[in-house]
């Protein structure tokens, strides 16, 4: 027997439940714990291991955490090694799909690699110019950080490459100014660096915060924006650093008012108009609760050609709290009194258990409780560098849909 034979033959065999083997072969990635997984004997974190069935079928090598919610991740469902040669190939391969499908020819930030969709479940590498930052969704990744730091200076040539992080429970940890990413390999991006997305230039801190000051799947979803802003007042809800602020006044929108509850956002935001030589004494920004705003706006008789909300899944503020299934119809109703007739609004969610029916359904009852009539015209998501199997819905996560107003 090869060493190689060998190596495939030290793997522990654990054994799933029936539920689990049927998602497995409807080729779901993940397993979660149950019953089946608490009688596995002790393992490590990282470890790999063959699932099989109650009769010995084997079913997928998987990458074990045996302690989190999502005890075990499939990497392969042939006999194959999860060896340096494997990690090669998906990494090449996943590197070949953007360069073959994305339009990235004036970008310069984006997702080199999308976890499940890319064959790597709980893993991601994001490019901000010269600089890559991997983020772990488990700790199972991490002995093999360093085979996985080599291949990427091998394939890519980075000037740095980061790493972080992400715990499932975030919400405690947005918006805190943390250092939360470690340096890897390379040289460090410390402070605020610009990188190129649709010809913009845009700010992004990757050593400090839960997040970077850009969200990279919307990238083709303001290239959209872009060109529906020219000649028009746009209205930006829940603006973060104003990414979308800066793609429809760079397209010739007449004025961009940028809505956030954090002060600090929006000086980033005016950092990222300066950044493309755009004069922010033109565009307000409002620090705020969004509903109070609109309120106030509402009273003034402010009227906008274009209304964008992007709220985050959860958002608190000292007067309101906001949840995607609680409060979208809300913010719907107090946004479409301020859109002219004919208007655009543009709605977003990333929350990944509200499907698209169910975000429909608020979107709906948030028009029916303005007394407006509402047609979606369009439907986006995530862009090409974003990809996820047909067998992991979970992967679909982003909504972005353009309605007119009746």
């Amino acid at each position: 027997m090869s060493g190689k034979d060998r190596g495939k033959e030290a793997l522990r065999q654990l054994v799933v439940g029936p539920e689990t083997v049927r998602m497995l072969d409807l080729g779901h990635p993940w397993v979660i714990a149950d019953r089946f997984t608490r009688q596995w004997p002790p393992g490590q974190v990282g470890e790999l291991a063959w699932l099989c069935d109650d009769k010995g079928r084997r079913l997928a090598t998987a990458l074990i955490d045996p302690q989190e919610r999502i005890v075990a991740r499939v990497l392969r469902r042939d006999s194959g090694p999860c060896d340096r040669d494997w990690l090669q190939r998906r990494l090449a391969g996943a590197l070949a799909l953007r360069q073959e499908h994305a339009e990235l020819s004036d970008s310069n930030a984006y997702r080199l690699v999308n976890g499940e969709g890319d064959g790597l479940p709980g893993l991601t590498v994001d490019r901000y110019g010269e600089h890559l930052l991997v983020q772990l969704f488990t700790e199972a990744w991490r002995p093999r950080l360093p085979l996985l730091t080599e291949l990427l200076g091998g394939l890519l040539q980075p000037a740095g490459i980061y790493e972080k992080f992400r715990p499932q429970q975030t919400r405690e940890l947005a918006g805190k100014s943390k250092k939360l990413s470690r340096l890897l390999a390379g040289r460090p991006a410390p402070g605020r660096i610009a990188v190129t997305e649709n010809g913009l230039s845009l700010l992004v801190e990757l050593e400090e915060g839960l997040n970077t000051g850009l969200f990279l799947d919307q990238r083709r979803n303001r290239r959209d924006l872009m060109q529906r802003s020219s000649g028009k007042r746009l209205l930006n809800l829940f603006c973060y650093t104003g990414a979308f602020s800066v793609a429809a006044a760079v397209a010739g929108a007449l004025e961009v008012t940028s809505v956030d509850a954090s002060p600090s956002y929006l000086d980033w935001a005016r950092a990222n108009f300066g950044a493309n030589g755009l004069d922010g004494g033109r565009h307000p920004f409002i620090a705020g609760d969004c509903f109070a705003v609109l309120g106030r706006l509402g009273r003034e008789k402010q009227r906008y050609d274009l209304i964008l909300m992007d709220p985050p899944s959860f958002s608190t503020t000292a007067s309101s709290r906001f949840t995607t299934r609680q409060g979208t119809a809300e913010l719907v109703a107090a946004a479409l009194p301020l859109l002219v007739s004919g208007g655009v609004l543009i709605s977003c969610s990333n929350h990944q258990k509200v499907d698209l029916p169910d975000y429909l359904k608020e979107l709906r009852r948030g028009a029916l409780q303005a007394g407006s009539g509402l047609r979606v015209i369009q439907t986006l998501g995530q862009p090409e560098d974003f990809p996820y199997p047909v067998t992991f819905p979970e992967g679909r996560y982003l909504k972005y849909l353009i309605s007119v107003k009746d």
